[in-house]
């Protein structure tokens, strides 16, 4: 073998192997990283991104360019190995140049296949952001070709096969999403803002799984007034509680007849049916993407919430649904200024029992057990399996809840004391005092 012809041989091997690790990267490419690249000004990003939104030409690019080196490669590859097997062997002719096939083909599919598109998988958008640069240059140089050769098999779909060709698709979708928070995990976990964001993301990747009742406030809550109580009850209540809105119902909570708005107290109405407001009612278990949309559709920001007997469960609002994705949002009905929130001494806390679990395992990373409940007092009512009652003591290595005030058969105040190592998990049980 002389030396140009070696240097033919792997020229045409690394030009392969090029076209086939980039044709790799490309479909394994995260879209919305390259997009969101592309929005901050990277060169490197608006480089991909392009290729993205039209990838019949890239692909057609990288296949003619991988297509164009296997010929090259054959040819002066069959032309050695033949040569090379009949100085050796005492073979000739079709046999040898069928040994010369086989060996050939094992060669380039090591090379020029399986191997390099092993490698460039493993980091698709690094690859090709290093390589966005000559990527460019060898498309531009292939752009006549590839534009006649993927304009001649549109036409032979469009009009030979009858079908219909269409390069609309998402920009990108959940997967893309799940893979660059990540990867934005890994590369700057350290910084708060890009913790917020990953936050939000995550929330917006869940939110199909939320159900109504994760968000609503529970029947407990609700601040409400029998429709026989007349205009002047209606103004105490709302100057008591200092909500914009107050349920009207009759006789009890499970006879909701809609709500009034502070604001239509101006009118100087002299009775509550003049100002009530219809208010839909949803099902505990309903999506709450789908209350979003109803709420968007019908212009609503407030529905009742019953339970699979009919029965009041409690109120959600459309701040309650936005919560879900995008953290805490203020609203009348969150009375966090008057929630207890103190400690006292350095592992003990006195807590309302309306905090919620995930707000306090944010807060202080405590790794309370989550499960069908939101609060401090349906966690302690759930492990205990009963209505606790004052000074009674719930243990949930390696807390010790003691029950400081209740009303009625609700937990109102509760002291937590850390006797342990939080990362330790135990069954719990219950002690009175």
């Amino acid at each position: 073998m002389d030396s140009q012809q070696a240097l033919s041989i792997i020229i045409a091997i690394i030009a392969s192997a090029f076209f086939s690790g980039v044709e790799m990267a490309f479909v394994s490419a995260n879209k919305l990283y390259f997009e969101l690249q592309a929005k901050q000004g990277v060169i490197t990003g608006q480089i991909i991104s392009n290729y993205l939104k039209n990838p019949s030409k890239f692909i057609g690019t990288m296949l003619i360019g991988n297509t164009l080196s296997l010929v090259a490669y054959g040819i002066f590859m069959e032309g050695y190995l033949h040569h090379e097997i009949e100085a050796y062997l005492p073979i000739s002719g079709i046999a040898a140049g069928l040994i010369a096939s086989f060996i050939g083909t094992i060669i380039i599919l090591a090379t020029s296949e399986f191997t390099p598109k092993s490698i460039f998988l493993l980091n698709p958008d690094g690859f090709l952001e290093v390589l966005a640069i000559p990527i460019l240059i060898i498309y531009t140089l292939m752009y006549p070709l590839v534009w006649a050769i993927v304009g001649l098999s549109k036409w032979f779909i469009n009009n030979v096969l009858r079908l219909e060709y269409s390069e609309e698709r998402p920009a990108f979708g959940l997967t893309d999403l799940n893979n660059y928070l990540q990867n934005l995990n890994r590369k700057i976990s350290t910084e708060e803002e890009a913790e917020v964001d990953t936050k939000i993301f995550n929330n917006a990747l869940e939110f199909k799984q939320v159900r109504v009742r994760d968000c609503m406030i529970p029947r407990t809550d609700i601040v409400g007034v029998d429709i026989e109580g007349g205009i002047e009850e209606l103004k105490k209540v709302f100057v008591e509680s200092g909500h914009s809105r107050v349920l009207i119902y009759k006789e009890t909570m499970e006879d909701v007849l809609g709500y009034c708005h502070s604001l239509a107290l101006f009118k100087k109405p002299k009775e509550i049916q003049s100002i009530l407001t219809p208010i839909p009612i949803v099902p505990e278990a309903m999506p709450a993407k789908d209350l979003l949309f109803r709420f968007s559709k019908e212009h609503k920001s407030l529905a009742l919430v019953v339970d699979e007997f009919g029965s009041t469960a409690g109120l959600v609002s459309m701040e309650d649904v936005m919560e879900q994705i995008f953290g805490e949002i203020e609203d009348e009905y969150d009375d966090n200024e008057n929630l207890t929130e103190k400690r006292i001494e350095e592992k003990t806390y006195l807590l309302s029992a309306r905090l919620e679990i995930d707000y306090l395992n944010d807060k202080y990373d405590w790794n309370l057990p989550e499960g069908d409940y939101d609060t401090l007092g349906g966690m302690i009512i759930s492990i205990n399996e009963d209505i606790p009652e004052i000074n009674e003591t719930i243990i949930l290595h390696p807390f010790n809840f003691q029950i400081i005030e209740m009303t009625d058969a609700r937990i109102d105040i509760v002291k937590l004391m850390i006797i342990g190592d939080i990362e330790k998990k135990s069954e719990s049980f219950t002690m009175k005092h």
